[in-house]
Parts: C-alpha cells; sequence; structure tokens
C-alpha cells in the first residue's frame, strides 16, 4: 500500500477535528433562541451523522471505485442490526462482541449475494441486488420472524440469558463499552448556550474515523487501482485475460462489511432491530448520500450522509406552529400567506426540499457537495492570487483598448 499523502493526513485530521468538536460546531443558536430549531448537536441526531456516515463510506468503495450500482446495501446494514440484538440478547450488553458479529454476518451475507450478483452488470447488477434486499425484507416479515420478531422487530427482554451479564430486574439493561453506559450525557453550559457530549457518539465517532482511515487506504493502495481500472473499462481489462471479478467481488464483501457495521452500531444507539431497515428505501438513501456528497471522493458520502439526515430530522419538525411562530410578528394575512407557502417545504414535506436541492445539486454539480467545495476553494484561490500579484492588480486597473 502506498504510503498516506500529505492532503490524506490533512483530510484525516479535520474530519477528525470535526467529528470531536462537533457538539459545539452543531449547536451554533442559543438554546432559548427561535433559531434554535436548527441545531443539530443532540446526541441521537449526531450519532446519525457518523453511523450513516460509515454506511455511505462502504458504499462508496464499491460505487464511487468500481462504478457498480447497488441498491441492496440495505441488507447488510439490517442483517447487521439484527446480529448485534441477538448478540446483546443472547451473551451482554457489550457492544464490542456485537459490533465485531454485525461486521462478520455483513461480510458473509455480502459475499453471498456478491457472488450471484456480480454475473451481471450494469442495470442487472442493481436489479439484482435489489430483488436479493426486497427478499431479505420479506422473509424478515415472514418466514424467518422466529429470528427476526417480524413485524414487531427484534428487541431485549428481561428474560433473555445473556449469560455473562447479571440478570436484569426491573428494567432492561443498557448497552455499555466496558462498563461505560453509551447513552450517558455530560452536558456544558456556556451563558445561553448547552452542549451535550455523549458517550455513544464519541465511540461511533471514534470507529467512523477508523473506518475512514482504511478507506483512504483502500482508495491509495494498488486494490484501489484495480477497481478505478474496472470502472473506466472492465472490458478492456478482460481482454488482456486479467479476471475482474475477483477484484469486484472483494469490493463488495467489504462495503457489505461497512453496511454491517453501521447496523451494529445502530443497534448499540438502541438495542432494536425491524424488518424496515432492510427495505428498499434504506437503500436508495445510501445512493442519495453517495451522489449527493461526491461519489468516488473520500469525504464526499460523509458530508451526503449528514446532509440527509440533517433535513431528515431538523426539517421534518418544522410544524405550523413553528412557522407561526416565526412570522408571528408580520401582519396576519402576510403572516397566513407565508404559512401557506412554506408548509409543503417542511414536516412532513421535508423530501420534496430535498428532492429539489439533489436536482440542483445533480444539475450544477455533478460531482456533488465536494465539487462545490472546490469551486469555491477555487475562486477564493484566485482572489487571493489577484489580491497578491502587483502585476495582475496594475493589469486590472488598465482600460480595455
Amino acid at each position: 500500500m502506498q504510503s498516506f499523502g500529505r492532503k490524506d493526513t490533512i483530510l484525516l485530521i479535520v474530519v477528525a477535528l470535526l467529528v470531536l468538536l462537533a457538539p459545539v460546531i452543531l449547536n451554533p443558536f442559543p438554546q432559548a433562541s427561535s433559531l434554535a430549531q436548527f441545531n443539530a448537536g443532540y446526541p441521537d441526531l449526531m450519532q446519525r451523522f457518523v453511523i450513516f456516515g460509515i454506511f455511505a463510506i462502504g458504499f462508496n468503495i464499491l460505487f464511487g471505485l468500481t462504478g457498480y450500482l447497488s441498491f441492496g446495501h440495505a441488507a447488510f446494514l439490517g442483517a447487521g442490526s439484527y446480529a448485534a440484538v441477538w448478540m446483546f440478547k443472547l451473551l451482554s450488553m457489550n457492544v464490542i462482541p456485537a459490533i465485531v458479529l454485525a461486521v462478520v454476518v455483513g461480510g458473509l451475507f455480502a459475499a453471498l449475494i456478491g457472488y450471484v450478483s456480480l454475473r451481471r452488470s450494469g442495470i442487472y447488477f442493481s436489479i439484482l441486488t435489489l430483488a436479493f434486499a426486497q427478499m431479505s425484507f420479506a422473509l424478515a416479515y415472514s418466514v424467518l420472524t422466529p429470528l427476526t420478531n417480524g413485524e414487531t422487530g427484534l428487541q431485549l427482554s428481561l428474560s433473555d440469558p445473556r449469560i455473562f451479564d447479571p440478570a436484569a430486574t426491573g428494567s432492561l439493561p443498557t448497552t455499555n463499552l466496558f462498563g461505560i453506559d453509551m447513552r450517558a450525557t455530560t452536558t456544558i453550559f456556556a451563558g445561553p448556550w448547552e452542549f451535550q457530549l455523549n458517550a455513544g457518539y464519541y465511540m461511533s465517532g471514534l470507529i467512523m474515523l477508523v473506518a475512514f482511515w482504511l478507506s483512504i487506504r483502500i482508495f491509495r493502495s494498488p486494490f484501489g487501482m484495480m477497481l478505478r481500472a474496472v470502472k473506466s473499462n472492465q472490458q478492456r481489462m478482460s481482454y488482456t485475460g486479467l479476471s475482474t471479478r475477483p477484484y469486484t467481488l472483494a469490493a463488495f464483501v467489504i462495503s457489505g462489511m461497512y453496511a454491517g457495521l453501521a447496523g451494529g452500531l445502530l443497534a448499540a444507539m438502541d438495542p432494536l432491530a425491524g424488518a424496515e431497515r432492510m427495505q428498499w428505501t434504506a437503500s436508495g438513501e445510501v445512493v442519495l448520500m453517495t451522489i449527493l456528497g461526491g461519489a468516488g471522493s473520500l469525504i464526499g458520502p460523509v458530508l451526503g450522509a449528514g446532509f440527509i439526515k440533517y433535513f431528515e430530522n431538523i426539517f421534518s419538525k418544522i410544524n405550523d406552529s413553528v412557522l407561526h411562530t416565526w412570522f408571528g410578528a408580520l401582519p396576519d394575512g402576510l403572516e397566513t400567506a407565508l404559512v401557506t407557502l412554506v408548509h409543503p417545504f417542511v414536516g412532513k414535506g421535508w423530501h420534496l426540499t430535498l428532492g429539489l436541492l439533489f436536482m440542483l445539486v445533480v444539475i450544477f454539480l455533478p460531482g456533488g457537495l465536494v465539487e462545490g467545495g472546490r469551486r469555491i476553494r477555487g475562486v477564493v484561490g484566485r482572489r487571493n492570487r489577484k489580491a497578491g500579484d502587483p502585476e495582475a492588480r496594475a493589469a486590472s486597473k488598465q482600460p480595455a483598448e
């Protein structure tokens, strides 16, 4: 493997700082402010940012490097969640064994599906993965009810054996990391601001940093170069006598292990698993995350995951009462008109806003949010160079002929 370059090291440090300071960065507005609605620095949402960031990072290893578009990755997410909850029920509430089993189950399930699906490419591959995911969803709801608990979902109970933990009495036990409660939260007050430091979030954030580091290593490795070659021209590689299937299958399995890891972390955050995590909409969501952030880039999937989860959790909670509070100082007729105008784009209609933004990004920024950042950096860099170049300043002051 190639060693880390300077840009990779800087990128990893930036991501680590964002994870560390997220409880502060995501709470820019005072707690009593009407704009506190847009704060996202509370544990549940921050955990979803990093967990679905892991999910998208893994999907990007398959789609971003090989160009194989899977519509069935939610199957591995759900399988990882079920495996983790079973570990909590049978063994211990410690999250480490649950996460390890979730990764293993996700990888094995991906190897099985990938072995069959990768016999085809293009749209046929996508349809096969979608079919497998929907079959998994249907099985979890019906045939595999003894393992998945069907529509109710798999949950903890006081009668669970948990052979390495003392029997629970009174209330259900909580997940922990060698005794550290994953729900443990320290609240820091700084004037009108409130910041929550949660143990589960920082554990998930640390795992995401490791997953991000591994993705950089994969991208910069000879294996990653082979995957890029598959995306560039798989047919030409086949003409050379080189079989591409072992490489694509390995990428598919690694991607499935990332999805299983994300599913295990979701169960560690909230120890339950349901078949809805295997539904096709969950698979489509990770596709949107990756494309929106920038497929094939390193940090793009993380940005896309945060973007979508922010809209899902923040904009979906803006209802008519909140809108009337915002526009309450205006005349009644204007207030009602603005509420009527904004209403379809928030609350239950947040999907419409997200869809419009997704269209704008695809049309004007085909490379996703990462391309937008590069363009902004390029414009700022050109202005700075012109400001520091005396000849450029003099030329700009000369009248045109």
